[in-house]
């Protein structure tokens, strides 16, 4: 099973999630995606994986939100993304990903429906 944690260690829902992770055996690939900054192809596959549309994933109260105009309802799904590659705090967190397969971890225990 390769299990893959978009983490910031900074996030308590995120450690939350890691430490659920270990003590179930699971050593995941651990993706700091604020320094390794996903791709807009990388955020379309899990946005598949998580059968959500990108505005979903979007953390509303971040300030980049604004500032990148982010609250016009008429940017398409591809700005939206294209957003989250520049300013990947907008990226809500933890995401949990098993293969196709993906959630957030909020709470952490929404995660568990994915690894089975």
């Amino acid at each position: 099973m390769s299990i893959t944690l978009y983490h910031n260690p900074r996030c308590s829902k995120s450690r939350e999630t890691l430490k659920l992770l270990q003590e179930r055996g699971i050593e995941p690939e651990i993706r700091e995606y604020l320094k390794d900054v996903p791709t807009a192809d990388e955020i379309k596959a899990v946005l598949d994986a998580l059968g959500m549309a990108p505005r979903e994933l979007l953390r509303v109260k971040e300030s980049e939100y604004k500032d990148a105009g982010l609250d016009n309802q008429d940017l398409d799904d591809a700005a939206v993304i294209q957003a989250m590659t520049l300013y990947p705090r907008l990226i809500e967190r933890p995401i949990v990903i098993n293969g196709d397969r993906a959630r957030i971890g909020r709470p952490p225990e929404s995660v568990l429906e994915i690894l089975a």
